[in-house]
């Protein structure tokens, strides 16, 4: 059986820094750090803590890869959501989830990354806020290393499923429902960031549904933005029937711009946060269940673990309004 001694011997270290490289400890080189590292995957050694825990009734050891939103100062009322249906249904089925965020290891290689999560014992990944930017995230899925399951992004393999709402499908929709509602023809729709997978589904939706219907479309990107979204709408809104937003902090920010500018114009959103509901006016969006969303990730995760093959999952979406009532307690 390996021991610590001899990841010690093979990195040419002594036994306290292999200790300290396994349990995180400050002030050790990197060089050290992928020494040791890069002895443990040679040598498929697994803590003693860690192989007590593996060889107990747990159903496997995940990392919870989280991204939080740079876009708001708000508190993250989607990634606390995600969370808390992840952690909860990992308990019922019996998954140890640890909680990283993405800034925590984007400094490291994809090769770095598989040394490092398993010497901690992970076989599983969950992954929240991935983009298209992620270069060393969409590696570590190719190498099939880990069974993993991406939330918002469609990306799939052996051993990788996706977890999400039907983006373009609920975009479509709930553009087209204000639209119908409104009797509007020129439309004014504000994006979300270029780097999420999810941009690009609701975009398409967008182009889609003008064409379906015969509407001028104008398309800017808000960024995720609340304040790129009001200034979008000043610049670009008295001219346009509508206002279609990729996110409900940008609906938010164009709806307050109209307000300022003394003019009406429909305005819909996506997510169903409970924001919307304080806004005042009522707007279509898409309520999207975060926990339940989270809560699937983690069920997905389990049937890789139990040798099933990767794929897309599709969750329900509702087109509602939010109003205060509905969202006080």
């Amino acid at each position: 059986m390996i021991s610590i001694k001899d990841v010690a011997k093979r990195s040419g270290v002594a036994i306290s820094t292999v200790s300290k490289v396994l349990n995180n400890y400050p002030y050790v080189s990197e060089e050290t750090k992928l020494k040791v590292r890069t002895a443990i995957h040679e040598l498929n050694y697994v803590p003693n803590t860690i192989a007590a825990a593996l060889s107990s009734k747990q159903s496997g050891r995940a990392a919870l890869l989280i991204a939080m939103n740079p876009m708001t100062q708000a508190i993250d009322e989607i990634t606390m959501q995600y969370l808390s249906g992840a952690i909860n249904r990992a308990l019922e089925l019996n998954v140890e989830v640890v909680t990283f965020f993405l800034s925590m290891i984007e400094h490291m290689s994809a090769e770095e990354i598989i040394r490092y999560l398993k010497s901690q014992g992970f076989d599983g990944l969950l992954i929240i806020g991935m983009t298209k930017d992620d270069i060393y995230l969409q590696q570590l899925i190719e190498s099939e290393e880990f069974c993993t399951v991406v939330v918002d992004g469609p990306v799939t393999n052996r051993r990788t499923s996706c977890v999400s709402v039907d983006n373009y499908a609920a975009q479509y929709d709930i553009a087209k429902k204000t639209i119908v509602e409104n009797t509007c023809r020129r439309v004014l729709y504000i994006a979300g960031r270029r780097n999420e997978y999810v941009t690009d589904e609701r975009v398409n939706a967008m182009h889609a549904l003008a064409s379906d219907m015969g509407l001028t479309l104008m398309i800017r990107n808000g960024e995720s933005s609340e304040k790129k979204a009001r200034d979008i709408t000043f610049r670009y809104a008295a001219n346009k029937d509508i206002v279609v937003c990729g996110s409900d902090l940008m609906a938010i920010g164009a709806m307050n711009a109209l307000t300022e500018m003394d003019i009406f114009r429909p305005v819909c959103g996506f997510d169903g946060v409970t924001l919307m509901g304080y806004v005042g006016k009522q707007m279509n969006t898409v309520r999207q269940d975060f926990a339940n969303i989270g809560a699937n990730a983690v069920a997905e995760l389990k049937r890789l673990f139990d040798g099933e093959a990767g794929r897309r999952v599709l969750l329900p979406y509702e087109l509602v309004k939010l109003y205060y009532l509905d969202i006080i307690r």
